[in-house]
């Protein structure tokens, strides 16, 4: 059973913050609503195409991995490739926020990959303009940064075109975005284009 406090994570999506998930807790309790914000898969999927727009990365690919207890899971999305196989795109970290048996899940950042988005530190306050740097390993990329807070359905800052490539190489941006004081960043870091618009992210949060 989660228990209710400080949640320590920085809360990505769907909820703002402890309060947000109670209240809908409430309702569902009520009247069964809204029942996906209890499937880890379905909130990780979600999280990526809806919030992030990434419309073709529209499967789980692997959900096996958790925390015991309960309270943390690792789920990773992607899609299926030309030649059929699927591709994971990014491990999602989702834990539970609120407390009970019926405490929902919120996506908090995201886990390995073959892209990393290492600054701003994770939960880490920040401004305008932010820098953000991490690594990378491929041929040929092409990266976007794109940065998203809640109630906003189009990115708040993004800079694309990156040019980026080989083993573990570091790439960086610098980019412009205006938020309210307080607001949780969404720092999403993309690339695609050989074999999908969109083949790999990673994700962090950070604070303004």
């Amino acid at each position: 059973m989660a228990q209710q406090g400080d949640f320590e994570f920085v809360p990505l999506w769907p909820f703002r913050d402890e309060a947000e998930a109670v209240e809908w807790q409430a309702g569902y309790r009520t009247n069964g609503v809204e029942p996906w914000h209890l499937d880890a898969e379905m909130t990780a999927l979600a999280f990526t195409q809806e919030y992030l727009g990434m419309r073709t990365v529209d499967q789980v690919v692997d959900a096996s991995r958790g925390i015991a207890g309960g309270s943390e899971r690792f789920v990773g999305v992607g899609f299926a490739a030309p030649n059929g196989a699927q591709i994971t795109a990014a491990v999602l970290h989702l834990a539970r926020i609120g407390g009970g048996d019926d405490a929902p899940w919120e996506v908090v950042g995201s886990e390995g990959g073959t892209l990393s988005v290492e600054a701003p530190r994770y939960g880490a306050k920040v401004a305008s303009p932010l820098a953000v740097r991490g690594h990378i390993t491929g041929v040929d990329e092409s990266l976007t940064v794109q940065i998203r807070v809640h109630g906003r359905t189009e990115p708040v800052g993004m800079v694309s075109g990156i040019a980026a490539g080989g083993m573990d190489d570091p790439w960086s941006a610098t980019v412009p975005y205006t938020a309210a004081p307080g607001s949780v960043l969404t720092i999403a870091v993309s690339t695609g284009g050989h074999i999908a618009e969109v083949e790999h992210f990673a994700v962090t949060g950070a604070r303004c």
